[in-house]
């Protein structure tokens, strides 16, 4: 349960990728690791720790063994730090009569509904202009600030029967005051700078409730943010709680998986890629080490997965469906959403097996889409072999999620045995795991 607690305070305190990358980054500091800047020369040493984030968005960590030799291979986990919600514009007042309102977008596929009378706030980056140039500062409103408020069902008759929400009149936030205000003006205040030296925003709504545990026994817990905070913390535990020797293990958080990647932080960009040559390269080694350590390398993306719904357990196939609190989750698709194939399952369902870790296995229903994840993505800039695992869970994209206590332990050893494991290649392409 401490583990648990802890991921709930981690997910409480990380309302945007900002937010989830400087935690983690804590968390690292905390364990001895050393920020290298991807703007300096990396001079590493074996038995080494290290980070390097790209935007502020983005997050890579690696460990070098102490016996780590030319004959290498890499094993990394990705997750991603960014979740549904809406972005506010760069011109935000909206004055109606009494009312002022933010202007903001969706960022992400959300589910609308959810997001309605809640308690929420901004938070996120702004650029303030200085002597020097550009200050990026970290920012949370840590109060509640704003609402989208509910039409009464006597206003919207439809509203129990397939009402579609237009995200431009619906769920646009209400920020109430008797006096005239703005939002710049809150931030000026927050950040305690002039109004006009704000020249810069990057900011988003995030719910104010906070991350519970609920059920009968404790079971379950409710948070917002589970997609994919829950894999993002669970994966980072295990990296460093883990020691392997021989191995070069990485760690990766990535942004803007919610809206594709293609970005120069995102799965899609060069940041693992180059981060990984640059380890290559500074620990001595040739180009040609380089391309065979990719081939015996091993890829975990971990994003969560759907577990059966109490109310419609139709819409799970009918072999393969996952429950919280049942394990890990190994995620499936012939059109290559996922990139996990037979032997890359079974790779990792063996090393789980090693440390008691339950494994269940995902597809979906055969007549239903799902999503993709980073899996196929980050695969596509640098090609290893790759599984893509997750946590069950409920409600996904909703402003407020649901998923499994026992779960959180499951995935942080099933990950530490994941990196404490040397995978190599026979020559007949067999799989040896030590």
């Amino acid at each position: 349960m401490e583990q648990v607690k802890a991921l709930l305070q981690f997910i409480d305190e990380s309302p945007t990728a900002y937010h989830s990358v400087e935690n983690a980054s804590k968390m690292l500091e905390k364990e001895g690791f050393k920020y290298i800047p991807e703007s300096k020369k990396y001079q590493l040493k074996k038995g080494g720790k290290y980070y390097t984030t790209r935007n502020g968005t983005s997050l890579i960590a690696f460990k070098i063994g102490e016996n780590n030799t030319s004959d290498y291979s890499f094993n990394i986990t990705a997750s991603h730090g960014d979740s549904p919600t809406f972005k506010v514009k760069p011109n935000n007042n909206i004055d109606i009569g009494k009312y002022q309102k933010v202007s903001v977008e969706a960022y992400g596929g959300m589910l609308c509904s959810t997001w309605f009378d809640r308690p929420l706030s901004i938070a996120g980056r702004v650029s303030v202009s200085s002597e020097k140039g550009i200050d990026n500062r970290l920012v949370n409103i840590d109060r509640d600030l704003l609402v989208i408020p509910n039409m009464a069902i006597h206003m919207n008759r439809m509203a129990n029967e397939g009402f579609k929400y237009n995200l431009a009149i619906d769920m646009q936030p209400m920020m109430y005051s008797q006096e005239k205000t703005s939002l710049t003006k809150i931030l000026a205040k927050e950040l305690d700078v002039k109004e006009e030296d704000i020249v810069g925003q990057d900011l988003f709504l995030y719910n104010r409730n906070k991350s519970i545990i609920v059920g009968e026994n404790n079971e379950i817990f409710l948070a917002p943010r589970i997609d994919d905070l829950e894999c993002g913390y669970t994966t980072l535990v295990g990296f460093i709680a883990s020691n392997n020797n021989q191995s070069i293990s990485v760690y990766c958080l990535f942004d803007n998986e919610e809206v594709g990647s293609h970005t120069r932080q995102g799965a899609a960009s060069t940041f693992l890629s180059d981060t990984l040559e640059r380890i290559n390269s500074s620990l001595g080694y040739s180009r040609e080490d380089l391309l065979q350590a990719l081939s015996s390398s091993f890829l975990v993306s971990s994003d969560n997965a759907h577990a059966v719904h109490p109310n419609h357990p139709e819409l799970s196939d009918a072999l393969n469906k996952v429950y919280m609190n049942e394990g890990i989750v190994i995620k499936h698709n012939a059109a290559q959403s996922y990139t996990t194939d037979g032997v890359s399952s079974a790779v990792f369902k063996k090393i789980c097996q090693k440390v008691n870790v339950p494994v269940q296995h995902f597809t979906n229903r055969a007549d239903l889409r799902g999503g993709g994840t980073l899996g196929n993505i980050s695969t596509s800039q640098v090609s290893i072999m790759s599984v893509d695992i997750g946590l069950a869970q409920l409600a996904m994209h909703s402003a407020y999620e649901l998923a499994g206590v026992k779960d959180v332990n499951y995935m942080i050893e099933g990950i530490k045995e994941f990196y404490n494991t040397v995978i190599s290649l026979d020559d007949n392409g067999n799989i040896i795991l030590k």
